[in-house]
């Protein structure tokens, strides 16, 4: 069988270092915030461009505890896209904020930022551009018009590790932005785990506190990080503990490895099926693509995925449903129709195997099953 996504080989390939790191976290007598989370928080926010990174327990309590952070909240309106993962969706209604959405861009799936004019209003406060499957939006636009309209940006950073945007690397390009280290990412734990990061330090500062039940934390002549049990804000509890900030240090040595090697076998899906009947994924001439996930569109992409499945090549949409179709918001007042493009798309779009460890031959194998199917398709 050949997933779309698979951690195993990875893993083995890894494993002295992860055993490493976790027996000397398990030997420290330290278990959060410790030594680990605070290099890893440097280290990360340096790769990102940045100058603070706060490690939390996912994305999602980073998009939810960097939007309070800003003051966004009820009587807000945060602007974002709908075919993204819930979590970006879920976080903004944690605030009490409401989400506003716009339609995408049709050759690449990222915001289409000359639709974010039509879309603020008077209770705009910020806009959440997704940098989704692994390349960055047209953040010079997007700022352009934040700056405008006096508006926030947070970048969701979850499916671009390393992505650039004319040089300069996701993450760097608001004034916050949300990372997660769920498994399947580029850089993913063996289980949750999120950051955020910013060069600002006064809201790095309240982020910090909000983290933490709204306590300052003191270094002790120990080390050691400890509260004061005193909130001088109302806060939240969201912790990216000492194991696996310490798994994650010991990976990021391997990050720009995953990432060329993602790239690597994007390039071979591109030769050997162009000139198929499959839309393959694009790269903006101003981003370098980390390829999160390869995503190809067909109109009959269900009886597609079907065949792929008889033939054990497991593949995934990411997503099927577009948010503002979904039971659980539709007080948000979309219908059907409301964001063509997005829709559209959804019901086309499927992703490829993709991870750094695929080998050549699996994907030799997926490439030529999926070319047999696409010929004999009516």
């Amino acid at each position: 069988m050949i997933k779309v996504w698979n951690y195993i080989k990875e893993f083995e390939n890894e494993k002295e270092e992860i055993y490493e790191a976790i027996t000397s976290v398990l030997t420290s007598g330290c278990l959060v915030f410790g030594k680990n989370l605070e290099n890893f928080e440097n280290e990360f926010a340096k790769y990102c461009d940045s100058t603070r990174g706060i490690g939390v327990g996912n994305c999602t309590d980073a998009i939810f505890i960097a939007l309070k952070a800003m003051d966004v909240g009820p009587g807000d309106e945060v602007i974002t896209v709908s075919n993204t993962a819930v979590p970006t969706v879920a976080a903004i209604h944690a605030t009490g904020a409401t989400t506003k959405f716009v339609d995408i861009n049709p050759n690449n799936y990222l915001m289409d930022a000359g639709l974010l004019e039509d879309a603020i209003s008077k209770k705009t406060k910020c806009i959440v551009c997704v940098h989704l499957y692994g390349q960055c939006v047209d953040m010079d636009a997007v700022n352009e018009i934040a700056s405008k309209h006096g508006l926030l940006v947070l970048e969701d950073c979850a499916q671009a590790h390393g992505a650039k945007y004319k040089g300069r690397k996701a993450g760097s390009l608001g004034n916050v932005a949300a990372f997660s280290f769920y498994p399947t990412k580029v850089l993913g734990a063996y289980g949750d785990g999120g950051m955020i990061v910013t060069s600002d330090d006064e809201l790095a500062d309240r982020i910090e506190r909000m983290r933490f039940y709204g306590m300052e934390r003191k270094k002790m002549s120990s080390g050691h990080w400890n509260g004061k049990y005193y909130s001088l804000e109302h806060g939240y509890n969201s912790r990216l503990d000492e194991l696996h900030a310490a798994i994650l240090l010991k990976k990021m040595n391997h990050l720009d490895d995953y990432i060329s090697r993602r790239r690597e076998i994007a390039k071979e899906y591109d030769k050997q099926l162009e000139g198929s009947t499959l839309v393959l994924p694009t790269e903006d001439k101003d981003n370098d693509h980390i390829y999160y996930v390869y995503v190809v569109r067909h109109p009959q992409r269900d009886k597609i995925i079907q065949e792929l499945k008889n033939k054990d090549i497991h593949v995934n949409i990411s997503y099927p449903w577009p948010i503002h179709t979904m039971k659980g918001y539709e007080s948000l007042g979309y219908t059907d129709g409301d964001l063509p493009t997005t829709e559209i798309l959804s019901s086309q779009i499927f992703s490829l195997p993709m991870y750094p460890t695929l080998e050549d031959e699996e994907q030799e194998y997926v490439i030529k099953t999926l070319k047999d199917i696409l010929r004999d398709l009516k």
